[in-house]
């Protein structure tokens, strides 16, 4: 572990300061600046953000700053293990990866009338009606008319269960004793975005965040109106986040199953955030919590931390470690920028990278290349204290948007 120096709250890095891009450092040093800010832990997958940086872990006092969760509210990993080994597939996946893409809506495409949950068996078991008529009591539609809140609510709908574009991803692995797994990445979509928009816009209108070095880490103060609206829509964004990820396993899981033209067993499904807030307390101080990049390993729990096409991912349990605000880094992290990735790399590049997975491997993925993130496994090495390796998983197949 290191420390940042020229901060007035603690910040501990889980990896060489020196290794870290001039603009995260800056980034990072406003962030430890705030006035309310407790403390900043550094995860190893670190690099430069909006407003705070990718990979960082902010414990605020009485505040939180609706910029340093970003605008995909509640993005996260699932993972599930079948009882399948590498050999019961076939020797193509590309059969796979089509029937996968079917079910799946995937970049900017939504479901026609929304997932068919009793289909999927999922329509019992949990308060569906519940969860939607929250969206009625969404803070942000009070200002928007009747047939806008219509269309936000038909597109909420259309999309649960569906991937969405960027680093976004599903993914069929193995692991160490050749068996099956089902893996994805994907948030809040498009309602999340729009909510965490419309809030971060409003606190940087507040007067108390007219003379920060950065107005994109505005914050709302605990007891004001603001913060309670806040609070309130970013947890059921994250809620849909986490809806929108089981919606998406189970259609994954049929689509394998029909691929095959087998029954398929699955082991219970590994869940968790890592664009997110949550209220913990360390040092005696009950803090308002966000990881922007990072999953917690409170309690021992499992998380997930990928890779990227073509690289792998661990499936880890978590040590607890207090100095890290019980967190840990939520994957390889970028090395560099979309555009310079762009720059940088020919399809050809892409081509090689991904020998052996069943991808796209076109210019429209381009910016998604392994070499445009960092060495995974060194950010595992980095964490060692953080995290307990449970399963390296390889991949060989992903479906991008």
């Amino acid at each position: 572990m290191h420390t940042l120096t020229g901060t007035t709250a603690p910040v501990r890095l889980w990896t060489d300061p020196d290794s870290v891009e001039p603009g995260a450092l800056a980034q990072l040093r406003n962030c430890a600046n705030l006035p309310w800010t407790h403390g900043v832990a550094v995860m190893p997958d670190v690099h430069q953000g909006y407003g705070a940086t990718v990979g960082s872990v902010v414990a605020m006092r009485d505040a939180v700053s609706p910029g340093a969760v970003g605008v995909d509210i509640g993005c996260g990993m699932s993972a599930v293990r079948t009882d399948l080994t590498a050999a019961d597939l076939p020797g193509s996946l590309s059969r796979v990866r089509a029937q996968v893409e079917r079910n799946v809506p995937v970049g900017r495409a939504g479901h026609r009338e929304g997932p068919d949950l009793a289909r999927l068996g999922i329509d019992r078991g949990y308060d569906w009606a519940g969860f939607w008529s929250g969206f009625d009591r969404l803070h942000h539609l009070r200002d928007a008319s009747g047939a806008g809140r219509d269309r936000l609510r038909s597109k909420a709908h259309q999309q649960l269960g569906s991937l969405g574009s960027g680093n976004h991803f599903l993914e069929l692995c193995t692991d160490g004793d050749d068996r099956v797994w089902l893996m994805l990445h994907s948030g809040s979509r498009g309602i999340g975005n729009v909510l965490a928009n419309r809030h971060i816009e409003r606190a940087k209108e507040l007067p108390h965040n007219r003379d920060l070095p950065d107005r994109d880490l505005a914050v709302f103060l605990s007891g004001t109106p603001e913060m309670a609206a806040y609070r309130a829509d970013l947890y059921w964004a994250q809620e849909y986040a986490r809806l929108n990820r089981h919606v998406m396993t189970e259609l994954f899981k049929a689509a394998l199953a029909r691929a095959l033209g087998r029954p398929v067993a699955f082991e219970p499904e590994v869940s968790c955030h890592h664009n997110y807030v949550s209220e913990e307390t360390y040092d005696g101080v009950d803090l308002v919590v966000t990881r922007k990049g990072a999953i917690s390993t409170e309690g021992g729990r499992k998380g997930i931390i990928p890779g990227s096409m073509g690289t792998g991912s661990f499936i880890v349990s978590g040590l607890a470690n207090p100095e890290s605000y019980c967190s840990a880094a939520h994957g390889a992290g970028r090395r560099m920028s979309r555009a310079a990735a762009r720059r940088q790399f020919s399809v050809a590049d892409l081509q090689a990278q991904t020998e052996g997975v069943e991808c796209r491997k076109d210019a429209g993925v381009l910016d998604e290349i392994p070499g445009a993130y960092k060495d995974l496994d060194t950010v595992m090495t980095e964490q060692a204290d953080l995290v307990r390796v449970e399963h390296r998983l390889r991949t060989i197949l992903c479906v991008k948007g």
